[in-house]
């Protein structure tokens, strides 16, 4: 398995995030803890020069603008999140019609452009669109770095679940970030 920097990417699923749906506020206040790790990791990921892809949900805005996404989600509970966590010039936007980060969307290509074939995968919520990116990465044959605390869901039983989902089946690493 080579994990080593020159191989790596770091996704970032569904972070810009506007909490108004039911189950939004548990999502919200798991999101707030793990949201030191995340800005930590986004700083790895400029600091080591890896790729960041952001990997978004579309709230049925279809022109892949991700200016138009954040200020869409922008909201009193959101900005806490999207503030810091916010893509840069040279990161790499994405949106899905679904789960995986995969599924009808550029990023198999993308990956296979840039030569990456580690991912780590940060974002909510865990045990979905976390899970089944995970899972089409693992399909797809790339090495798996899940840091357990780079991750949130609405409910943390099914947060772990999914997380150990991940380690025993796609044998994904959860060490923490």
């Amino acid at each position: 398995m080579n994990t080593s920097l020159e191989n790596t990417a770091v996704l970032f699923i569904d972070i810009i995030n506007d909490f108004n749906f039911d189950g939004g506020e548990d999502l919200l206040q798991n999101t707030k803890e793990i949201l030191p790790n995340l800005i930590k990791l986004k700083e790895f990921a400029m600091e080591k020069n890896l790729p960041l892809i952001y990997v978004n949900d579309h709230y049925g805005i279809w022109q892949a603008d991700f200016k138009k996404i954040i200020a869409h989600c922008r909201n009193e509970k959101s900005q806490e999140i999207i503030d810091p966590l916010q893509p840069d010039y040279n990161d790499y936007l994405l949106i899905k019609p679904q789960h995986s980060a995969f599924f009808q969307t550029p990023l198999q290509s993308l990956l296979v452009e840039l030569g990456k074939t580690h991912l780590i995968i940060a974002g909510i919520a865990g045990d979905i669109c976390v899970l089944f990116t995970a899972k089409d990465a693992y399909m797809h044959k790339f090495n798996l770095t899940i840091p357990e605390n780079c991750m949130a869901s609405e409910d943390k039983n099914n947060n772990h679940y999914a997380l150990n989902l991940m380690k025993s089946v796609m044998k994904a690493n959860i060490n923490p970030f």
